[in-house]
């Protein structure tokens, strides 16, 4: 498909336009930089050709100089940091291509069909939703790249540029709960932004927003020493300035990318897309009432369900069995799931088990003592009869300090009999009034 639609059009020059708009915000801070520079250059070259003497020449070069030393260090300082600061990575799982094949090949037969270049890799995270990250850190000089009429890159890439395409995130739950079919569908506008990758004026504006935004956070680490803080104020400040120079352009720069996207992509199948929506949603609610619901009650006691996304499918699954609004989604069932495009669904499922207990309530990175998966077959023993267990000795606790007892008879603290005895007992048992002030003496009857 050659993507030359006029929305593709329209987002590409929008956003083309944007990126310019941001990297004519870094020439004209770098000429701010370098003016200095040159005026001391002229000043100098004009004294030691007889041009500017005098008194008052000799003492602008003497100001002038050093104060275009101290810029250019500064500018120096400025760049090197934004050049060296790494951006901020979101927390994945990656998936190599031998432990997914079917799924590689999946992305780029869609990639070839939207036109773009596929992208690098393939990730997975524990949420409902798939972006593309750039990852390529490049701290000297610029990737090549290709000239191309618009951002989608209607042409064809070679195979070297594979390395520079951003990296393909994909929410683990739509892996394992859709289908085949649905999955290319939603991942449809999401692998039609790897095209402006290519651009590369897209891909300077994109590389010079997030070196500023990493010098941000690195000038404004809290575990940084103050003295560290101190000297690096006065590049937070420039870097600040210029983020906020170029955000406006920077924002309608990444609209018209996904507007363009999301043009191309809808030639691609636009029925099965609309259906898949309706399974995000699903999809959503199910995966926020499992970790809410069942995942954080084992991870508060050491516990970490390690197949959290066949857990899911499980209750989703039940859910469109039983359901009368559901029973469209019952014929979908017995299409080839999504997950079955990876080698080994298992082991990718327990590393993503573990990166959204990591993630999700701050447990350790590894397996230990007091941090055990747990699967679903041991889920009620180990975790639900333990916690229920737990309540009941606190509530036990609660009763024995309040003096409950069962009214059939006595025993010791702790052994008056069951739980639910003893709480109905206590709300049902009629208690003593407590003493109230005394009233008015009584008066005697009217006559």
């Amino acid at each position: 498909m050659s993507g030359s639609g006029t929305g593709v059009e329209m987002g590409a020059q929008a956003a083309r336009s944007r990126a310019v708009a941001v990297l004519r915000v870094r020439g004209r801070a770098l000429a701010l930089a370098l003016l200095p520079a040159a005026a001391a250059v002229i000043l100098l070259a004009g004294g030691s050709t007889a041009h500017f003497v005098g008194p008052g020449w000799d003492a602008a070069r003497l100001v002038l100089v050093p104060v275009a030393v101290l810029a250019l260090v500064a500018a120096a300082g400025v760049a090197l940091l934004v050049a060296r600061a790494r951006p901020a990575m979101s927390p994945t799982v990656p998936v190599p291509e031998d432990a997914a094949p079917d799924l590689y090949r999946m992305v780029r037969d869609l990639a070839d069909r939207l036109g773009v270049p596929a992208p690098s890799a393939i990730a997975l995270t524990p949420d409902c939703d798939s972006w593309l990250e750039d990852r390529t850190h490049r701290a000297h000089g610029l990737p090549p790249a290709e000239e191309h009429d618009d951002i989608a890159g209607a042409g064809r890439y070679p195979a070297q540029r594979s390395g520079a395409a951003p990296v393909l995130v994909i929410g683990s739950p739509f892996l394992w709960w859709m289908r085949v079919g649905e999955l290319r569908a939603v991942l449809a506008p999401v692998v039609a932004g790897t095209g402006p990758s290519a651009h590369p004026d897209i891909a300077a504006a994109r590389r010079f927003v997030r070196g500023l935004d990493a010098a941000v956070a690195v000038t404004s680490a809290p575990h940084r020493g103050p003295l560290f803080r101190g000297s690096l104020a006065g590049v937070a400040w420039v870097a600040r300035a210029l983020l906020r120079g170029c955000r406006v352009h920077a924002a309608e720069m990444e609209r018209g990318v996904a507007a363009a996207a999301a043009e191309r992509a809808q030639a691609v199948d636009y029925g099965l897309r609309i259906v898949a929506q309706e399974q995000v949603g699903l999809a959503y609610a199910g995966w926020d009432r499992l970790l809410t619901r069942v995942a954080l009650p084992a991870w508060r006691m050491g516990r970490w369900p390690c197949h959290l996304s066949a857990g899911v499918v499980a209750a989703l699954t039940e859910l469109s069995r039983r359901d009368r609004l559901a029973e469209g989604f019952a014929s979908r069932l017995g299409e080839r799931p999504a997950c079955d495009l990876l080698e080994e669904p298992g082991a990718v499922d327990e590393a993503v088990s573990l990166l959204a207990a990591r993630l999700f309530h701050g447990g350790p990175a590894e397996t230990g003592p007091d941090w055990s998966p747990v699967h679903w077959s041991d889920y009620p023993e180990e975790v639900v009869d333990r916690k229920w267990r737990t309540d009941a000795a606190r509530l036990h606790r609660v009763l024995d300090a309040l003096g409950v007892r069962l009214a059939t008879g006595g025993g010791s603290p702790g052994h008056d009999g069951p739980t639910l005895s003893r709480v109905l007992d206590h709300l049902t048992v009629p208690r003593p009034a407590p003493p109230g002030p005394a009233g008015p003496p009584d008066r005697p009857p009217a006559p």
